[in-house]
């Protein structure tokens, strides 16, 4: 269902605990990183936490409940959305219907995973029961495979080319330049993109994203406890989380954005070309260049004529993944889920990553997209959600 937002509740206090790439610590010890210094951004103690919407991968055995004991809170309301890269809108959406309904009035909302050496194939096996019965055995394990199909199939229905992954790529390496903690900064050329070595055919090297630990975190509140608290945010215009959409196609080409966009914007009350900034989720860049056509940001569907006719860099047409995204951060895990969230909210609110990453001028709407949980030929998790800067 897509959801009208409303004034009353509003999002704030983005947090972001530096990546790194290998770590020997557990998820406890990041979610409890990321808590502390959300309570420390937002000037409240845990103890006034009410709420809290978490999302791993590499929590277990633990669950959300473990993690609550182990960082000594006491709430009255809780979530554990498991849905991969759409999980920080899904924490977010649900955070604000509680919000909104009185269930809770302080929520944080959390994505953490840890990465240590050697662990990530490990993940890959255990991934799903699917990935285990008809895809692992078959040596076809991991997500490149699975994108490269999905890729294939989204190039020869679009006309898009390598160039043009490879113009969102080095746009969004160009971003990171400005982003103190992202993984990699060092800028590339499309030439440089179009020479490095193919992964699973069309994908190639610099279209994967690196595996990575780190947390990403944010308030969910009342406007009126926000506006106590001094802090600037950003109400939620409107919503959605889809799941298993186009089931019947034989490969995905489209996802839940392609069938809720048009109610997501009517609900907002505004239109793709009245947007600020754009944050899609971008494990790799077929995904991001199919989040943008279906959500109708590319006039008549036409996403291969959008790409060529902007440049999606911050100081450029169409600032889009600011902070380089995950394919330059790093990808944490489900925490990837949170950081186009956060990202959107430090550019509504005028205060880049660090204060030092680059800001898009004037930046008042943002619309963020998310993406999760693959098998083999198709992702089943859809989100997005339309956000308004709202000053203290």
């Amino acid at each position: 269902m897509v959801l009208a937002g409303g004034s009353d509740v509003v999002v704030c206090a983005p947090t972001t605990v530096p990546y790194e790439r290998f770590s020997p610590h557990g998820t406890p010890y990041w979610f409890g990183r990321a808590i502390r210094a959300l309570c420390d951004t937002a000037g409240i103690e845990p103890a006034g936490i009410d709420g809290l919407a978490i999302a791993s991968m590499t929590m277990a055995p633990d669950t959300a409940i473990g993690i609550v004991e182990h960082l000594g809170l006491s709430l009255r309301w809780m979530d554990q959305p498991t849905v991969g890269g759409a999980s920080g809108l899904v924490a977010l959406r649900r955070a604000v219907a509680a919000v909104a309904l009185g269930e809770a009035e302080t929520v944080v909302c959390a994505g953490a995973d840890t990465n240590r050496p050697g662990a990530f194939e490990g993940l890959i096996e255990n991934f799903s029961q699917f990935s285990r019965d008809a895809v692992v055995p078959y040596g076809a394990g991991g997500p490149n495979g699975s994108f490269a199909l999905i890729t294939q199939a989204f190039m020869r229905e679009t006309g898009l080319e390598a160039a043009d992954f490879g113009k969102l790529c080095a746009a969004q390496r160009e971003n990171a330049a400005a982003n103190p903690i992202a993984l990699m900064r060092k800028p590339y050329t499309i030439e440089e993109y179009l020479a490095s070595r193919l992964i699973a055919d069309p994908i190639r090297l610099l279209d994967c994203v690196m595996p990575c630990a780190g947390a990403e975190a944010f308030l969910v509140t009342t406007a009126d406890r926000a506006r106590a608290l001094g802090l600037d945010g950003a109400a939620v215009l409107s919503s959605f989380e889809s799941y298993n959409d186009y089931p019947d196609d034989p490969v995905q080409t489209r996802g839940g954005w392609a069938a809720r966009a048009g109610e997501l914007w009517d609900r907002a009350g505004l239109g793709p070309a009245e947007v600020d900034v754009v944050h899609s989720y971008d494990d790799y860049p077929a995904i991001t260049a199919m989040q943008l056509r279906d959500l109708g940001f590319a006039a008549e569907g036409d996403i291969a004529g959008f790409i060529r006719s902007h440049t999606f860099t911050v100081a450029g047409s169409f600032p889009h993944n600011t902070s380089g995204g995950q394919l330059s951060t790093g990808q944490a895990g489900f925490a990837g889920g949170f950081l186009g969230v956060n990202e959107t909210l430090r550019q509504l609110i005028g205060r880049p990553l660090g204060g030092s990453g680059a800001q898009v001028p004037g930046a008042r709407t943002g619309l963020v997209s998310g993406f999760g949980m693959i098998n083999y030929d198709r992702g089943l998790v859809s989100a997005a959600a339309v956000l308004e800067g709202r000053a203290a």
